[in-house]
């Protein structure tokens, strides 16, 4: 049965994160007990830890102006603070810690970069840093993000349908999901050096979609955020954005995309299947063990607790672009 739900462009101003309860949100969620995928693993860091990571003359990551298409379709959306969304960010390969990546990423080298694509196709390609952001046309796209942690924010990325991307590679009948996986660089990136500041994830990250996801006109191939290339703790150069599924589906600092015949593993579900699923579509009907995903914190520009809790969308709101993907399936099952 097709699901209706309010288009995106139904999010109103009064939606925005206001930037100093986001940043408090980690112990917000704790006192409240959402304490989400980051907990699963007990990622504290003792100071031994992170010893010669966070460093007052590390130097500074930089970003670039883009050129791109605005989005007219939410125009008139209040955009939450570009300041929350680079400062506070689920990056594991920068540390577990919400404050981690922004301190541990800032050396990070994105030039040169290579992003193979390959497998289940007739034109495997490989592309460049420079081929990122000038292979196709990039447009902005407004996004809900709803995290599985039961937050939610709003995000104008920068970036390319993935289905653009996909058809110059030409898949074959047997392309029927699409694999992602993450740069793998222990040197660079001190989560995969330290079990601990990592929070004991098996590196590389790696993710997948069907390839009717993939191929959605919602599915984003993100080079960057607020019109300037991505940094490095929202996942620089290129990462995957899946608006209407929990934000752990989109993977960060993609160096290999593959199609394949048969469902690929992905990180969160290998660790912790039970509440990870391959899906991850946002669910409020559907709880995580652990909690429920009915409502979600929307951390608002009115304070600490005006509008603060409000009712998840099924989908995250896209469900009259999407719901038709799951037709007859139970989202219960494949969650």
């Amino acid at each position: 049965m097709l699901i209706k739900t309010p288009k995106n462009s139904s999010l109103k101003d009064s939606a925005v994160t206001d930037e100093s309860v986001y940043h408090d949100r980690r112990n917000i969620l704790k006192q409240m007990g959402f304490l989400g995928a980051g907990a699963l693993l007990g990622s504290a860091v003792t100071s031994k830890a992170s010893a010669g990571f966070f460093s007052d003359d590390k130097p500074s990551f930089s970003t670039k102006a883009l050129t791109y298409s605005k989005d007219t379709k939410n125009v008139g959306l209040l955009k939450t603070p570009e300041q929350k969304v680079i400062s506070h960010n689920n990056f594991y390969e920068f540390g577990a810690k919400k404050d981690q990546p922004i301190e541990l990423s800032q050396g990070f080298k994105v030039d040169p970069w290579q992003l193979t694509i390959s497998g289940e196709c007739d034109k495997p390609i490989t592309l460049d840093y420079d081929d990122l952001t000038t292979m196709l046309p990039l447009e902005e796209r407004i996004y809900r993000m709803r995290c599985v942690e039961a937050w939610s924010m709003v995000i104008p990325w920068v970036g390319f349908s993935l289905a653009d991307l996909l058809k110059k590679v030409a898949p074959n009948s047997r392309a029927k999901y699409v694999a992602f996986e993450t740069l793998y660089d222990p040197e660079q990136m001190p989560g995969q050096a330290s079990r601990r500041l990592g929070g004991g994830i098996k590196y590389p990250y790696v993710e997948g979609l069907r390839i009717d996801e993939a191929m959605n006109p919602l599915t984003l191939m993100s080079v960057g955020l607020y019109g300037k290339t991505l940094p490095p703790q929202n996942g620089a150069p290129i990462r995957l954005v899946v608006p209407w599924k929990y934000g752990f589906k989109s993977i960060k600092s993609i160096v290999a995309i593959k199609l394949l015949e048969h469902q690929p593993p992905t990180t969160w579900n290998k660790l912790a299947a039970r509440e990870y699923g391959f899906y991850a579509n946002v669910n409020p009907n559907h709880d995580h063990p652990r909690w429920s995903q009915a409502s979600e914190r929307r951390i608002t520009s009115g304070g600490l607790f005006a509008r603060n809790r409000i009712a998840t969308l099924p989908f995250n709101g896209y469900g009259d672009e999407v719901a038709d993907l799951y037709r007859g399936m139970n989202l219960s099952k494949y969650y």
